[in-house]
């Protein structure tokens, strides 16, 4: 498949990276009802593991099943699923070479006790991926946390070894930390700040939750007011988030977030083409829906994000 002049001028601004690196991205940039674009939406299934079985797959039972996920991500036409060890391996020869996937290769869970560190384990890997024909590794990062920068040093390194096998990688950045309020985790400075942190790690696409127009620290505050920057509105603040990810040289994909009505995902996502964003990295908004529900959602998420909606 030839790649349009949107995705190679996307492709150019990945100046150093290696021709498997490239080809992945290209792949996911290619796949799907949004080939070609420039705009994406990936599926992301880790929650099992970061929520638990039951808040994550009881509200529509079928989502037990790896193969659910598979296959709404191939049917709905998406650019890439993205989901833990386990769960590509319970699909990875039937769906073998039908949709790009991401290999999560770190989680956390909800077990672990409050007063511990925000932090994640690694638990699978770059060889991990290419076993399964993934296009990239996925990563969790929590900039604010005590151990933040030791999951810096982490992803470094399975970041450089996956790129030396031709893999890319996708940063999760979820501000979250023992001296972040709770609106600091999505506070529009924070949230622009997670997004320069994952770039500047060397991540090939970003993921960072939609920000609020909360400022949570004091000299930003300071710097955003000198400026001028515009965040009264959430175009503006994915518009600064672009900005953050080397002036939009950077894919970055924002997250739904917890599950809510349908019409604030269409605002959410109508926010993220306004702004320049990539596009949507949609999990519990969809596969907590009913599978016509869903599939409904994601044609219309598609023709938002073709400016037709």
């Amino acid at each position: 498949m030839k790649s349009t002049r949107t995705v190679q001028k996307i492709l150019g601004y990945y100046e150093t990276d290696n021709p498997g690196v490239k080809g992945n991205l290209c792949r996911m940039l290619m796949h799907g009802r949004l080939g070609g674009t420039g705009k994406m939406i990936i599926l992301p299934v880790d929650q099992g593991f970061e929520h638990g079985p039951a808040r994550s797959f009881a509200p529509n039972p079928p989502a037990y099943d790896p193969h659910y996920h598979y296959q709404i991500a191939i049917d709905a036409g998406l650019n890439a699923y993205a989901a833990p060890l386990g769960m590509l391996e319970a699909g990875a020869d039937t769906f073998a070479g039908q949709i790009p996937t991401i290999l999560k290769v770190n989680s956390s869970n909800s077990l672990v006790p409050g007063a511990a560190p925000f932090s994640q384990a690694i638990t699978s890997g770059v060889d991990d991926a290419l076993r399964l024909g993934c296009a990239a590794i996925g990563f969790t990062i929590y900039p604010g946390s005590s151990v933040a920068l030791d999951m810096f040093e982490e992803i470094s390194a399975m970041r450089e070894e996956a790129a030396a096998k031709g893999v890319a990688t996708v940063i999760w950045s979820y501000p979250r930390g023992e001296d972040l309020s709770k609106a600091g985790e999505t506070a529009i400075d924070v949230g622009a700040y997670a997004a320069q942190i994952a770039a500047l790690l060397g991540a090939h696409i970003i993921k960072i939750k939609l920000s609020t127009d909360h400022l949570e620290q004091g000299e930003a505050k300071k710097a955003y007011e000198k400026a001028g920057i515009d965040v009264s509105t959430q175009a503006a603040r994915v518009r600064h988030c672009m900005d953050a990810a080397f002036a939009g040289r950077r894919i970055v994909v924002f997250s739904g977030g917890a599950a809510k009505g349908a019409d604030a995902v269409y605002d959410d996502a109508r926010a993220i083409r306004d702004g320049g964003g990539n596009g949507s990295i949609i999990g519990r908004n969809t596969f907590q829906r009913s599978r016509d529900d869903a599939m409904a959602m994601l044609d219309k998420l598609v023709d938002i994000y073709k400016g037709r909606a």
